[in-house]
């Protein structure tokens, strides 16, 4: 047996027998007596038995994936029945404007002006107890429960008896910012001109609108000067610039977790959640109304925002690296605690507020520059003669401390002797200002209540480095 598979090795080459060659002449040479030897060996192979291998069988290709049907996508359909804005908030008062009200870009302009605003305590005779709150960027005009809502405010804890914002000693008003849902001129208005929302055509709003609305409702109630103007995040940025644009209108001034101006980080956030309902492709370029629903874009948005309202630390100690079944396979649908509760306050907002709205007054927030009608910003700030109450929150991530810091160092520098500056060591980042009580209240409450003087504190502070 070997010896013919030796012959065969030998007799192939290239993987060809040697067959015999065939002269000129037409005669056979070289390697006939090969090609004889190897059908002779040819014969023998096939009577021979020789031992089989077994080749095993291939085994079908080895896969498991996941199943594709994600039930935390069906369960949020990409749109929904269009939120109704007056059923989420009632029980205030509307003001409202006959006249045309002018926008500060593009040469704006509306043909009325409805502003939605509350009040708690008592006017006294002089309308010289006037404390205006004002609202962030989502908040309502409902600060606090009353009779005609006993629905808890947005500061519930902060305004009334006894509370932060004294109601038995302030005459309190809190608005419904410009370009809001909530019973103030914005997108979803009516446009009395052609009987439908303004939509997208109603003008860019910015901070000073804000404030030149409000200062109108002022008008409205008699009320000459405030005896203080309060305000966080937004509500900071309206309370600086109403004592930048009307210095003489404004007895004392708070600006909680807010800034002169608008920090690049916080542009950035902000835009993110404009892009996701833009290019939701429900949004229609912002005539919605009537149609379906922007609702998977406005979700988005408010879980990116949520990202930038709390802290680190908070995240850490509230919810680790927790999962919401750990007994449960992972899969790409929310496998942590942190997954379901942004999830959770997307999907809660998302039918709560005009995602217009939050396009008008997140860009306002953006194009926010005390400065901007001064020369520079020392310039803004010199026109702040009040006393000030600046309060930051280390963990703040939307408004980070060092823009607290700076905004109190440069009313400062620009003559005001009257600067109180508060930081606080919160882990609730920027949403401190409506949960923490202790810091941000009794903060408040002293400043609101101690006697000052016009201009400046009783007594004249040395120099402070913030």
């Amino acid at each position: 047996m070997n010896d013919i598979i030796l012959l065969l090795s030998r007799a192939t080459k290239c993987g060809r027998f040697l067959m015999p060659k065939v002269n000129p002449g037409g005669h056979f040479h070289g390697t006939w007596n090969v090609s004889k030897r190897l059908l002779s060996s040819f014969r023998e192979l096939k009577q021979l038995s020789l031992p089989q291998v077994q080749v095993p069988e291939p085994e079908p290709e080895t896969f498991k994936g996941l199943e594709t049907d994600f039930p935390c996508l069906a369960k949020n359909p990409s749109t929904g029945p269009e939120p109704v804005y007056s059923r989420v908030i009632s029980g205030y008062n509307t003001y409202t404007c006959n006249e045309p009200f002018y926008f500060k870009h593009h040469d704006g302009v509306i043909p009325e002006l409805n502003i939605a605003y509350e009040t708690w305590g008592e006017l006294n005779e002089d309308k010289s107890n006037a404390v205006l709150i004002h609202a962030g960027l989502s908040a309502s005009s409902h600060a606090r429960s009353h009779l005609e809502n006993p629905e808890a405010g947005w500061w519930e804890k902060f305004v009334g008896p006894g509370c932060a914002v004294d109601t038995s000693k302030f005459f309190v008003v809190c608005t419904n910012t410009l370009s809001g849902c909530y019973g103030t001129s914005g997108p979803s208005s009516i446009n009395p001109l052609t009987e439908k929302p303004y939509a997208t055509t109603f003008p860019v709003t910015t901070v000073e609108d804000m404030v030149h609305a409000q200062f109108l409702l002022l008008n409205h109630l008699g009320i000459n000067k405030l005896y203080a103007s309060v305000g966080s995040s937004l509500g900071g940025m309206c309370s600086l610039m109403s004592t930048v644009l009307c210095p003489d209108r404004v007895g004392r001034m708070i600006s909680i977790s807010s800034c002169a101006q608008t920090h690049p980080s916080a542009i950035a956030m902000r835009y993110l959640q404009r892009k996701c309902i833009m290019t939701d492709p429900y949004w229609n370029k912002g005539h919605y109304y009537g149609r379906p629903y922007p609702k998977m874009g406005m979700k988005l948005a408010r879980e990116i925002a949520t990202l930038s309202y709390r802290s680190g630390p908070e995240w850490d100690d509230r919810f680790g690296r927790k999962q919401i079944d750990p007994h449960q396979h992972p899969s790409l649908c929310p496998t942590f605690l942190i997954e379901n509760y942004l999830d959770y306050q997307g999907e809660s907002f998302s039918l709560k507020f005009d995602p217009n709205s939050l396009l008008y007054i997140s860009k306002a927030m953006d194009l926010y520059d005390v400065a901007e009608s001064f020369p520079d910003i020392h310039t803004a700030l010199r026109q702040v003669k009040c006393p000030v109450m600046v309060i930051g929150v280390k963990t703040d991530i939307l408004f980070p401390i060092c823009q607290q810091r700076e905004l109190a160092r440069l009313l400062s520098e620009a003559g005001n002797d009257a600067v109180t500056f508060y930081e606080l060591n919160s882990i609730y980042g920027h949403d401190t200002f409506l949960l923490d009580l202790n810091g941000v209240g009794a903060a408040v409450k002293g400043f609101l209540e101690t006697e000052l003087s016009e201009n400046g504190r009783a007594r004249k502070r040395k120099d402070i480095t913030f």
